[in-house]
């Protein structure tokens, strides 16, 4: 951000997010039918919803991680 504004990146990223969040929902969460739509490739499609999944819920990993070094000592 810059002196409160939200940059052109994050703005595109955010825009693309809830564009394809609402192109799943629309084809209830197929993949290879949302991409065709989208006209990117399924792959292409499945690294940006599981990055998107990961962005959203960043706690639960680290949480995970310090149970499992918890449970190594």
């Amino acid at each position: 951000m810059l002196e409160g504004h939200i940059l052109l990146d994050e703005a595109l990223c955010e825009f693309e997010k809830l564009y394809i969040k609402k192109a799943l929902a629309r084809h209830k969460q197929h993949l290879s039918n949302t991409a065709a739509v989208l006209g990117i490739h399924r792959n292409t499609l499945a690294k940006r919803v599981a990055t998107y999944k990961n962005q959203d819920s960043p706690q639960k990993s680290t949480k995970v991680t310090t149970l499992k070094k918890a449970a190594y000592r």
